[in-house]
């Protein structure tokens, strides 16, 4: 079989620390997500990436598989498990994606298996509790936002099964749910692993996530920002009114306290001012009077 490289799969460094190996997978899980990406191979390279995180997030992994690449093994090169890895390591796994209907997703590479997976490992002498199982779960941001459900389809060696999990109101992209007893089951009668589920947030077309802060911008008239006026405002618990200081300029921030994510966030505001057309007679007069009223006025000063 070939040795795979996964420092090479998620694009970072042998020294990479434990943030830049999370970061580089949050990206390219996102990137590649069967749901999402139309990207000629994507679900193999989702693959790729969920198995390399795999190994590179855990410590144990990460330095069993580091002292097999400091023996000179590159991506591609052929490899065979040291005679003696089959009494050193264990632990089986599978793997799985989210999706709206039908799906299929097969297991780790055989590479993996060799060296991490079931036919690597002495039999258990006792029960043994199953190995938690990591994935991603992508939902839309009205979602993290109001929480809901999310149906979860799952082909493993144990069959196929659907889940539905909550997603609890509020919820941060990089956080965890723990599905308790969802992930491989035990050997000799212990009981199953976890499933841990890193929430993926979808990018809105209309709201921008900053930490537990909403952003939006806002569209306002050149005589509601001169003036000041009270507008509606978008929030993803529904409309507000918003009142727009006199002499606002473009770009101008305001918050909206608690109208963030629930609990400590809040809605920041920017105000974009939107010049109308002059589009016919009156509308050009209308401009005319306006640049007359303003003569001395030099926007570039």
């Amino acid at each position: 079989m070939e040795f795979k490289d996964y420092y090479e799969t998620l694009g970072v460094k042998p020294d990479a620390n434990e943030a830049q190996i999370k970061a580089a997978y949050r990206k390219l899980a996102r990137k590649y997500h069967p749901d999402v990406s139309k990207e000629a191979g994507a679900e193999d390279k989702f693959k790729s990436v969920n198995e390399a995180y795999e190994v590179l997030r855990d410590k144990e992994k990460r330095a069993a598989y580091d002292n097999l690449r400091a023996g000179g093994y590159r991506g591609g090169d052929q490899f065979r498990p040291p005679p003696d890895w089959a009494q050193q390591h264990g632990a089986g796994g599978f793997q799985f994606r989210d999706f709206g209907g039908e799906g299929d997703v097969g297991g780790f590479s055989d590479f993996f298996e060799s060296l991490f997976g079931q036919r690597a490992g002495a039999r258990p002498r006792g029960p043994m509790r199953g190995r938690d199982v990591r994935a991603s779960v992508e939902i839309d941001l009205r979602t993290a936002f109001s929480g809901g459900k999310q149906r979860l389809g799952l082909r493993d060696a144990h069959g196929e099964r659907t889940l539905e999990v909550n997603i609890p109101a509020g919820i941060l992209p990089g956080r965890v749910i723990r599905l308790a007893g969802q992930g491989e089951q035990g050997a000799q009668g212990g009981p199953a692993g976890d499933l841990l589920l890193e929430v993926l947030v979808r990018e809105d077309p209309r709201f921008r996530l900053e930490g537990h802060d909403v952003l939006v911008d806002v569209a306002i008239a050149p005589w509601e920002a001169a003036l000041g006026a009270k507008v509606p405002v978008p929030t993803l618990g529904g409309d507000v009114e918003l009142r727009i200081p006199a002499g606002s300029r473009s770009g101008r921030k305001l918050r909206l306290k608690g109208r963030g994510m629930p609990k400590s966030g809040d809605q920041i505001v920017t105000l974009l001012i939107q010049t109308p057309p002059a589009g016919d007679e009156k509308s050009r007069e209308a401009y005319a009077a306006f640049a007359q009223a303003f003569e001395g006025f030099d926007p570039r000063a």
